[in-house]
């Protein structure tokens, strides 16, 4: 939140509930996938539901955060050479399935489309273009499992389309694809746009005393440095749980 001359406390605090949200999720998994413990809770369609309030929030925070960067060209360097050290990290350690294309991945390819977009002169603003996007991430959410559409107004697409392969990024994995973590730009980065709309809205007409105000300063630290919790969290987890089941990772 470069350039602001006051934090909107708020957000770190949501970034933070959801980065607490996310070792949860994670050491759950862990246990669950990973070390075969048994937790029948732990199951569709609670894991989606659990895993979406986690990514969609990041996503959509992120996007708001646009607005108040100085260079979104910058930004979405940093988190695409996060997204690359943790798809070698996750190569070699061979703990699971590494992660190609996951949350970090998307956060920084969405970045770079909206800084290219703010370099030809379009930021989107204001609730019009983010109820579009809202509406696009639900309609194109399917896409990256073969189909169309919300509810019972969906279509298939064609299989072939699904037997190329380096579309995987784009959100059309091939027949051979396989990550840990996947989030592809499409339909992310409406969820992303979204954000960016209503942030953009948001720095002109004026936060309300709340989102400035509100404080719960555990929260605001682990909010103010996720990318360090997301770097950090997974092997921490992964010794914790072997530790406590144990079990040897390598």
């Amino acid at each position: 939140m470069a350039g602001m001359k006051q934090r909107l406390r708020l957000f770190d605090i949501l970034r933070g509930v959801s980065v607490v949200s996310m070792m949860g999720f994670h050491a759950t998994y862990d246990l669950v996938y990973i070390f075969g413990m048994d937790i029948p809770w732990f199951q569709t369609p609670f894991i989606d539901i659990w895993r979406a309030s986690i990514s969609w929030t990041f996503l959509f925070i992120a996007g708001v955060m646009c607005s108040f960067s100085r260079s979104n060209f910058r930004r979405s360097g940093r988190y695409l050479a996060v997204a690359l050290l943790i798809w070698i990290a996750t190569t070699v350690a061979a703990v699971d399935t590494p992660i190609n294309f996951g949350i970090i991945f998307c956060m920084g390819a969405c970045t770079l489309i909206y800084a290219a977009l703010q370099k030809l002169g379009f930021a989107p603003r204001g609730w019009g273009f983010a109820t579009a996007f809202l509406a696009l991430f639900l309609i194109l959410f399917g896409l990256p499992h073969g189909y169309l559409g919300i509810g019972p107004w969906t279509f298939p697409l064609p299989h072939t389309l699904y037997q190329a392969t380096g579309l995987a990024w784009l959100g059309i994995p091939g027949p051979h694809f396989a990550s840990g973590d996947y989030y592809p730009v499409l339909p992310f980065l409406f969820m992303y746009l979204t954000g960016a709309s209503l942030g953009a809205l948001w720095k002109k007409t004026g936060y309300p005393e709340p989102v400035r105000k509100a404080t719960f300063p555990p929260l605001e630290f682990v909010g103010r440095h996720p990318l360090a919790f997301y770097i950090l969290h997974q092997p921490v987890i992964l010794v914790l749980c072997a530790a406590a089941t144990g079990t040897r990772l390598f």
